[in-house]
């Protein structure tokens, strides 16, 4: 089935966070032990304003318009905090699949979508946060495992997941 990549607007945020809330309660569980995802999965599934504005952002939809993946990139970390931005580094952000459409070419589009887009603005590699039954996906897309990192959420709050690299888009 055909699928088409397309940047995201403001008004696309009920049908994100519908996608992040069903892929991440469903896909994600697996990987964590039972209950480790209670505090954290309320904040997770809400999708970003400012990343649905930045122009960076995209959904995959289905030939009958129906929302089958989201995903991006920025130049800042999603704990912007921490670091400086490099501008030569691009930040993979908040992908998602529907537990439906895993395996069918929707992660791999977005990320092709992201590399191409990132490329343009003069990015060189990508750093991605990944949960830990993410690696595996993101190996397949050109990214190797640095090592394990928890994400802080909010205060107290914090995930274990995966620090992962891209060397060349």
């Amino acid at each position: 089935m055909p699928l088409s990549v397309r940047p995201t607007v403001a008004g696309d945020a009920d049908a994100v966070s519908d996608l992040l809330r069903v892929c991440y309660t469903t896909l994600m569980e697996p990987g964590y032990p039972p209950g480790a995802l209670d505090r954290v999965l309320p904040l997770m599934v809400r999708a970003n304003p400012a990343l649905l504005t930045s122009g960076r952002y995209y959904v995959v939809e289905a030939t009958d318009g129906t929302v089958v993946g989201c995903g991006g990139w920025s130049l800042e970390r999603p704990d912007a905090l921490r670091d400086p931005v490099d501008p030569s580094l691009g930040h993979i952000r908040h992908f998602a699949t529907h537990p439906a459409w895993v395996r069918r070419g929707v992660g791999a589009a977005l990320i092709e979508r992201c590399v191409v887009d990132a490329r343009a603005a003069g990015v060189r590699r990508f750093e991605c946060y990944a949960s830990l039954v993410a690696g595996e996906f993101y190996q397949s897309q050109g990214f190797r495992l640095l090592g394990p990192l928890d994400v802080r959420i909010a205060d107290g709050m914090v995930i274990p997941s995966l620090l992962m690299i891209r060397d060349r888009l």
